[in-house]
């Protein structure tokens, strides 16, 4: 029996959070979570719609807890660091494309092409295919190589090369960064095109729809019908710059034929040999205009509070946690989207932090920044401004902890969703997104985890059905090599839905995963290794 009892006494304390951590440990607690996600998805903030009332309401109660916590404004004297933002509505009639081949012409509208952009654009050029529209130069791969693609309109495939092949260079059956069509139109502005045409890669299995696009991120037909019709927005300054079209396989097609060759060929022979297969299609112009039935210039807020660090010369590097404070509004029947977890549960889990460091007598030796970001559900666009804008440099930025949704047990959504395989229990796992680009932050985590006792899964990084590494905040600054990980407990039923309340949460996991990302965030900013990116990133079990 005394064997027995100090056996148990080891596991308890080996259980216990490191005592010059334990304050700020204890502070993060599921009572103060629930209390605080109540407010934030209530009612009265009407789903915090990117620009609307409610959306003010959250961005005011999230500075004035980092104010209560005692951060320091990040954005000069301010907490709040202005998001210029358009809100738009294209004139799908108006606007068109017309294919010039020699001496004729032809014109498309949507959705043959449809076009995106939220300013009013005539563009005119000769046409140039370059690839998969990927600079991967860690990989030794370019779409770009041999090919002048300035003044030019330049189409691509969506997706990347041997999306099917577990051994590819490209993450097997995973995704990298590469994949994301908002960072291919990046590249092909860094390369001097003056318009984007995209096509489905012909040869995906299901028709080229692709990985995720047809269900978006996670949703099934019938609940995306249930979702409000929310007008796009982009960044005014900060992020793409030329208009953009998608093409239909027919219209596609055209422009193949102009080349005298087949677009399945073309994909298949970038895949068999992995190796650009880029070139100019002959006597072909295309004229793309874009027009504007609504447009409305606004401004939204990232929301930001620092914590310096104690170490005279390290507090320059930087530590960053987190989350979005928008969401979907009113839905189309007059039910609020609450959006208890997406993403009130990330909003509350940010501010705990921000309580927690700053509640223990013991600071790290790196700065640490906590921010909430705007109009995440409308493209990231308040991660993709502040990375172009930083409060911080983002050389010295050392590691980033994002989380988006972290409050649920994953479930199947339905039916017409493909899931990545589905644990029997959920009620204490989490999800790590994108650790295959740094394996010192896994490790680190890992060992943290001894402590608090989660159940992690790293699947997501196995799958790119839904191509989830591009759907949260932590995107924009991986792509700017800084080793960035989405925290996330997984799809359900209730996502962006009306249903997605407060009484659903557990805040018990909830705990749990905050208690973690102390631990883990503390060491990030503490310890003399922080993680590196491993640029070249591949899965492990």
């Amino acid at each position: 029996m005394r064997v027995f009892s100090l056996f148990l006494a080891s596991i308890l304390l080996f259980a216990q959070a490191p005592s010059r951590l334990q304050v700020g440990y204890d502070s993060i607690q599921p009572s103060t979570l629930k209390a605080d996600l109540t407010f934030l998805s209530s009612d009265a903030l009407e789903g915090r719609r990117s620009l609307e009332r409610g959306s003010e309401v959250a961005i005011q109660w999230i500075a004035s807890e980092f104010a209560k916590a005692g951060l320091k404004p990040a954005a000069g004297d301010s907490f709040l660091q202005a998001v210029p933002l358009i809100e738009y509505q294209v004139d799908r009639a108006q606007t068109a494309l017309t294919l010039r081949h020699g001496d004729k012409a032809e014109t498309f509208h949507a959705p043959e092409a449809t076009g995106a952009f939220s300013n009013e654009a005539t563009v005119s050029g000769a046409v140039v295919f370059a690839g998969f529209g990927i600079t991967a130069s860690e990989l030794g791969y370019d779409d770009y190589a041999g090919i002048d693609a300035k003044g030019k309109i330049v189409l691509i495939f969506n997706h990347e090369p041997q999306e099917f092949d577990a051994n590819s260079i490209f993450n097997g059956r995973g995704n990298t960064r590469y994949a994301n069509n908002y960072s291919k139109v990046l590249n092909a502005q860094r390369h001097g095109a003056i318009a984007v045409l995209t096509m489905a890669d012909p040869n995906h299995a299901s028709g080229g729809a692709g990985r995720g696009a047809a269900a978006g991120r996670g949703r099934g037909q019938q609940q995306q019908q249930l979702r409000p019709h929310i007008p796009p927005e982009a960044l005014a300054e900060g992020g793409t710059a030329i208009p953009t079209c998608g093409l239909s396989a027919a219209v596609a097609a055209k422009l193949f034929d102009a080349a005298g060759k087949s677009a399945a060929d073309v994909q298949t022979a970038i895949d068999g040999k992995l190796a650009p297969a880029s070139f100019d299609v002959p006597e072909t112009r295309v004229e793309l205009r874009t027009v504007v039935a609504e447009r409305k210039r606004a401004i939204s807020y990232n929301v930001a509070g620092l914590l310096e660090g104690s170490d005279p010369s390290l507090k320059a590097e930087t530590i960053v946690f987190s989350a979005h404070h928008d969401h979907d509004g009113v839905g189309p029947a007059g039910g609020i989207m609450h959006g208890a977890d997406d993403n009130g549960s990330g909003t509350v889990g940010v501010v705990a932090l921000s309580h927690a460091f700053a509640s223990n007598p013991v600071k790290p030796k790196r700065s640490v920044l906590f921010i909430v970001f705007a109009a995440e559900e409308r493209g990231l666009l308040g991660a993709y401004y502040y990375v172009s804008h930083p409060l911080r440099p983002l050389d010295t930025t050392r590691a980033e902890i994002n989380f988006d949704m972290i409050g649920r047990n994953e479930a199947p959504v339905n039916p017409d969703v493909p899931q990545p395989e589905i644990s029997a229990d959920t009620s204490n796992e989490l999800g790590l997104i994108g650790t295959h680009y740094s394996p010192d932050y896994r490790e680190t985590v890992e060992r943290n985890n001894r402590i608090v006792g989660l159940q992690l899964t790293y699947k997501w990084d196995h799958d790119a059905t839904q191509q989830v590494l591009f759907r949260s905040d932590q995107f924009p600054f991986l792509m700017h090599d800084i080793p960035a990980v989405w925290w996330f407990t997984g799809f359900h039923p209730d996502y962006h839905q009306v249903t997605d309340t407060v009484e659903k949460i557990n805040f018990q996991k909830m705990a749990k995963i905050l208690k973690l990302a102390y631990l883990t965030g503390f060491e990030f900013a503490d310890g003399q290794n922080p993680p590196r990116l491993q640029a070249r990133a591949r899965s492990v079990e």
